[in-house]
């Protein structure tokens, strides 16, 4: 078997994002032997409210993307955000030590956190699968649904964007 040189940024990505990431689970294997299980931060407090405002800042950045009708920043802000609901989640349920505070972790994560990511997850996915059909970038045969994304980059038969509903020259 010849290995070859990959030839485009799709190739690239899949051997180098494949490497890094199969790299990644010795390293992970010998820090979970090796670090300590205790460790005591003086940021604490700004770690995990600089995590928050990022996680607000995807939130709202997912609504005026929405708003605007911004379809791929839409999809990519609601993939962080849901990205960082699953961290969120995780090192809440990791790192609370108490029982009653791990409780209310698992309890927040449970019902709040991995339910918002799905949604999340739902609206990135959605917001991709329509981009590319009605970039026609979709197997040959399939268009965007009539459901799918309804009343979002609207394009009529000629062409034309199409107008806001409460637009003064809709008629014409």
């Amino acid at each position: 078997m010849r290995l070859r040189r990959p030839l485009s940024l799709r190739q690239w990505v899949v051997l180098g994002f494949g490497a890094v990431g199969i790299g990644l689970l010795p390293w992970a294997f010998w820090l979970s032997s090796s670090l300590p299980a205790t460790h005591q931060s003086a940021h604490w407090d700004l770690a995990w409210s600089g995590f928050d405002v990022g996680l607000a800042a995807c939130f709202c950045g997912t609504a005026i993307a929405a708003y605007r009708r911004a379809i791929a920043w839409a999809g990519a802000f609601a993939a962080a955000t849901g990205t960082l609901l699953v961290v969120d989640a995780w090192f809440d349920v990791i790192l609370e030590s108490h029982g009653n505070e791990r409780g209310t972790a698992i309890f927040e994560a449970v019902v709040f956190e991995l339910p918002a990511a799905a949604v999340c997850f739902w609206i990135a996915f959605r917001t991709e699968r329509f981009v590319s059909r009605a970039l026609h970038l979709a197997p040959a045969g399939e268009r965007a649904a009539e459901g799918d994304l309804v009343g979002v980059l609207e394009v009529p038969a000629d062409g034309k964007p199409a107008r806001e509903p409460g637009d003064a020259d809709a008629s014409s």
